[in-house]
């Protein structure tokens, strides 16, 4: 199952208002990306801090209300002026507001701990199934066995009718030595349809390992590869703002820079693993 680009190729140059919208993209992720950093432990601790607040303003209420009654108490029971009735009315209804307002605040927590609770939720579901969606995608990416296969046929169409190949390798590195070398599925899933949408319908993607993708353009000269190599890196800008990763783009082609099918194979060989080279089936050339 081969995955192909629906976009066309376009000019290499780029107009202002779409720098614009793509420094406002990675803006965005970058936005996105300090607020992820708000992690389960930070909420955990704001709730109490929250709830520390609850307890003291409810206790707060309850003491001023506890000494405004004291004050009352004399000339409300003891030395009433005027109607006694109406007074003691007063100083019930006053000692049940204050107890109505304190049962608001704690009533107040409780629904706001709970809200919480749900966001909370819904968020972690989410970001399972975003998770899984991202697995399934890479699930559904051609592998190695295809990407031999079809980069066989497109070797024989080239030499055969005298056209051009190029082949992309893009290799994903963390951006700083102190970053993790291990990107999660989500990187992958995200680097994959970025660099999809710069494709165009011929064009074909391939995973060939954790951290290494192909892509086969056929008749594409070293020029306009080295184009969509500079498109792509653009694309992949808000990928390496949201994981922080980079990606390192090689653009070879045939008949430029190899002239046999054994060194295009050599040169894709060298970036894989090695428990993956001996897995790459020999490219046989058409005499």
């Amino acid at each position: 199952m081969e995955v192909h680009a629906g976009a066309k190729l376009a000019s290499l140059a780029w107009p202002s208002a779409n720098r614009s919208r793509k420094k406002s993209t990675v803006f965005t992720v970058a936005i996105e990306n300090v607020m992820g950093t708000l992690n389960r432990a930070e909420l955990d601790h704001l709730e109490r801090r929250e709830l520390q607040l609850t307890i003291l303003a409810s206790a707060f209420v309850l003491v001023q209300a506890a000494g405004l009654a004291m004050f009352m108490y004399p000339l409300v029971f003891l030395h009433p002026v005027g109607n006694k009735w109406t007074l003691r009315a007063a100083f019930f209804g006053f000692c049940a507001l204050t107890l109505l307002f304190v049962g608001y605040l704690l009533d107040r927590q409780r629904t706001v701990r709970k809200l919480k609770q749900q966001i909370l939720a819904e968020l972690e579901r989410n970001v399972t199934l975003q998770h899984q969606a991202s697995v399934d995608l890479l699930h559904t990416m051609p592998d190695q066995n295809h990407f031999w296969d079809r980069l066989t046929m497109e070797y024989r169409r080239a030499m055969t009718m005298q056209k051009t190949l190029s082949l992309l390798l893009v290799k994903a590195k963390p951006v700083s030595a102190s970053a993790k070398t291990d990107a999660s599925s989500e990187a992958w899933s995200d680097a994959a349809k970025a660099m999809s949408r710069k494709l165009r319908p011929t064009d074909s993607i391939y995973r060939l390992s954790t951290d290494v993708f192909a892509l086969v353009l056929p008749e594409t000269d070293t020029l306009n590869a080295k184009r969509v190599a500079v498109r792509l890196q653009e694309e992949l800008q808000a990928v390496r703002a949201k994981h922080n990763i980079s990606f390192d783009i090689s653009a070879h082609n045939y008949p430029e820079h190899v002239n046999s099918s054994h060194e295009l194979e050599d040169i894709v060989k060298s970036l894989l693993p090695a428990q993956d080279e001996w897995s790459s089936p020999v490219l046989v050339e058409k005499s």
